[in-house]
């Protein structure tokens, strides 16, 4: 986190159902919010750990994993659906060693079309080696896989895929797919990365133009600068994807970067909202909408503007910035932290989650969003530098629904 980033819901709730909604949930004790959010076309399934109804934790990292994925499947069952509607998950592991295994159980959870998929090495989640979250569509029509060229061809994950009206791209490692290499200069591992990232649009009929989101996830090895520089190169400038630019300990098979995200499959629904606060970026827009669904950057707790920066060591003041940012761009889109469906939060230590959820809770009026909390590197050196700016503590990027005609945003127990 040392990087730079990132109608109303009209649905009543009795005193104890509201209780339970923004208890902690079995699946993950560190949630904030409901293990899920049916937003109508789509299910959020927040970050999911392998604790069993009554607490305990398997003791083995398969068992681990395969309790998450049960946990999952308990949601969005919850919702009416089953694992076959599974179309992205997001796997955060304390230790990347533990990827092959975790490739196993992938694939007899999903022996058919498995979901597209992201695999971070992370420095802590809660409790446990593992978390999984997950993305489910509910029209299974126009589910597709999407493959490519030389792309060994895993059971555990696709590299992209297709719904009626939507792109989900695995986080395609940067190393040759013949060979499995990894290149060591930074500027090359990042454009082998984009180039994946655009032969995989391109093989599902699209272009770079249709991102909507897009995660940047990369080590300490590849300069944040180097980044960007062969980055904005890929997109036009201003109209950019929303992004979440995340460092992250470790990723597997030893490489340094990769890039995952969504993609609309029509130009026409795809809008970028910019506040009047913001410059135009060659690297970000604040958020794309996707149709009804709104995508938004990553934010912290930057000021912005002339002789901007973050200027307290503080979380909670951290905090109040960052939820006070993700309001305006809310603002821009006519819309509200009642629509937001999804969050995922980066904690500079994730002790600090009940500092940060003071806060955050404060922005929400009748329940939380689906919501994913990791710590996904060592903590930082909380001492300001030479321009006074402190190290971001934490960094939440959000996913905003309109709902459409008598359709209603619910939370998942």
């Amino acid at each position: 986190m040392r990087r730079p980033l990132l109608s109303a819901l009209c649905v009543l709730f009795s005193a104890a159902s509201l209780f339970a909604q923004r208890a902690p949930n079995a699946a993950h004790p560190m949630n904030l919010g409901p293990n899920g959010f049916d937003a109508g076309d789509y299910v959020y399934v927040a970050g999911q750990g392998p604790h069993r109804p009554d607490g305990t934790t398997p003791d083995s990292f398969p068992a681990q994993a395969r309790q998450c994925l049960e946990n999952i499947r308990k949601v969005v069952e919850t919702a009416g659906l089953s694992l076959d509607h599974v179309v992205y998950v997001q796997v955060y592991l304390e230790d990347v060693k533990h990827y092959e295994a975790l490739n196993e159980v992938f694939a007899s959870y999903f022996p058919h079309d498995p979901p597209a998929r992201a695999v971070l090495g992370v420095a802590r989640v809660s409790g446990s080696a593992v978390q999984i979250t997950a993305v489910a569509v509910r029209d299974l029509r126009g589910k597709q896989p999407v493959s490519l060229p030389d792309f060994w061809q895993s059971k555990a994950y696709s590299p992209g895929m297709l719904t009626y009206d939507r792109l989900f791209v695995s986080s395609l490692l940067a190393s040759d797919f013949k060979n499995r290499t990894v290149p060591q200069d930074p500027a090359e591992q990042v454009n082998m990365a984009l180039d994946q990232l655009n032969s995989l649009v391109q093989a599902a009929g699209l272009t770079l133009a249709n991102m909507v989101f897009v995660n940047p996830y990369l080590t300490a090895a590849v300069p944040t600068r180097i980044m960007n520089q062969q980055y904005a190169r890929r997109f036009e400038f201003g109209n950019t994807p929303a992004r979440a630019t995340i460092e992250v300990s470790s990723l597997p098979e030893g490489t340094q970067i990769a890039y995952t995200g969504v993609a609309v499959r029509d130009l026409s629904q795809r809008r970028s909202i910019r506040p009047k606060n913001m410059a135009p970026s060659p690297t970000a827009s604040p958020c794309v909408f996707a149709g009804d669904t709104l995508y938004c950057s990553a934010k912290s707790g930057f000021i912005p503007g002339p002789n901007g920066g973050v200027y307290t060591a503080s979380v909670a003041d951290q905090t109040r910035q960052t939820m006070r940012n993700l309001l305006d761009n809310l603002e821009e889109a006519e819309m509200s932290f009642d629509q937001v469906v999804s969050t995922t939060i980066y904690l500079d230590d994730l002790e600090d989650v009940s500092l940060f959820g003071k806060v955050y809770k404060k922005y929400f009026k009748e329940t939380l969003p689906a919501q994913t909390t990791v710590q996904q590197i060592p903590r930082s050196e909380r001492k300001p530098d030479e321009q006074e700016h402190y190290p971001d503590l934490e960094q939440v990027s959000l996913i905003a629904v309109r709902a459409r005609g008598n359709s209603a945003l619910r939370p998942l127990p």
